[in-house]
């Protein structure tokens, strides 16, 4: 245990997570890493859909089939594939549901901050 003035929470991994848990449906801020079990792909996908956020998701897989699968089925503004999320300025970024609206980063964030203007002429 770190000792001094603040606050600490030592880091935790959390199983045995249901729908009724507050967790389930909230995002942990911290050094929380929650585990989720799932039985095949579906249920892994159902699982990863049933929030209200969306902003981007990771998957890890050898199988080029699973893959496809899993990136057609997430929810999510970005899907990285066996890596971490991460923003590349040249790709777009931002998020689906509650996760926010447009895009960041790349010429189409660009154009999230640009207002235009038509003028016609008779």
């Amino acid at each position: 245990m770190i000792g001094g003035i603040g606050w600490y929470y030592p880091p935790t991994v959390i199983t045995g997570i249901t729908s009724k848990m507050r967790l389930y449906r909230e995002e942990a801020f911290g050094p929380v890493a929650t585990i989720f079990k799932a039985q095949d792909v579906e249920d892994a996908l159902r699982i990863a859909n049933d929030t209200s956020f969306g902003l981007s998701s990771a998957i890890w897989t050898a199988d080029s089939d699973e893959e496809a699968q899993l990136i057609e089925g997430l929810v999510a503004g970005a899907v990285f594939v066996n890596g971490m999320s991460i923003s590349y300025p040249e790709l777009p970024f931002g998020g689906t549901k509650d996760s926010g609206i447009g895009r960041e980063l790349s010429m189409e964030g660009i154009r999230e901050f640009v207002t235009l203007k038509s003028v016609w002429r008779a």
